[in-house]
């Protein structure tokens, strides 16, 4: 088989193909459709510092080139995911990439130094290969997405860097003027990598109703119909 292997940065995968955070669960769910073995890496969906519920339903409709989702973060937490989903995951025969997300700055480090201990194989497990942070979330302390601003975005990068020895990918929000310097900021805060780009935000409306027609109202934009913006 010819060699399909690709380095980002510091992080090296057996072939480029990668399931995006989001959309293949904790990869338990894909098991009897997937063959793992054919993929560069699983990124699993986004974990937080706490449990969350997520937001009210409807969470997805289909577009007519694509589909809105609005799932609001909806995860097990930072606990759960390290007893009972990182022991699965680490076993399985391709690289592994858990995402975070976090209010604040320390939530991000927190969790960092939490996952820390898996930058190296234990028994019966490989090593987690990577960190991707979910940049496109609220700061609380600011109120506006840290991927929306370079200070912030380098802040967030830096704290996990120190925090944790594993290589880092920034994953951006497209929701801003330029994406340019908040990619640059992140590069500056110590970034591998950086994942272009999470979802466009967007709303569908229930012409019938005269309403949205996501519980949450708006949601994020993904498919065929972002390639040319993407």
């Amino acid at each position: 088989m010819p060699d399909l292997s690709v380095s980002l940065g510091r992080l090296h995968l057996r072939n480029p193909i990668l399931v995006a955070s989001g959309t293949f669960g904790y990869a338990r769910e894909m098991a009897d459709f997937v063959d793992f073995n054919q993929l560069g890496g699983i990124v699993p969906k986004t974990i937080t510092r706490e449990a969350r519920i997520g937001n009210p339903p409807p969470r997805t409709v289909e577009t007519s080139a694509g589909m809105l989702n609005s799932i609001g973060l909806d995860n097990d937490g930072l606990e759960t995911f390290i007893e009972k989903h990182i022991p699965y995951l680490l076993q399985l025969p391709t690289s592994i990439i858990a995402n975070i997300a976090g209010r604040t700055i320390d939530d991000f480090a927190h969790m960092a130094e939490q996952l820390a201990p898996f930058a190296e194989p234990g028994k019966g497990r490989a090593a987690l290969a990577g960190l991707e942070l979910n940049i496109s979330c609220p700061n609380v302390s600011g109120g506006v997405d840290f991927g929306t601003n370079p200070e912030s975005t380098r802040k967030v990068v830096a704290a996990v860097r120190n925090a944790c020895p594993l290589p880092v990918i920034a994953k951006l929000t497209p929701n801003v003027t330029s994406v340019v310097p908040i990619a640059q900021a992140a590069a500056e805060g110590g970034a591998d990598a950086v994942s272009l780009v999470n979802t466009f935000q967007g709303m569908a409306i229930d012409w019938k109703r005269r309403k949205p027609i996501l519980g949450n109202i708006l949601g994020g934009l993904s498919g065929p119909a972002i390639k040319p913006l993407a």
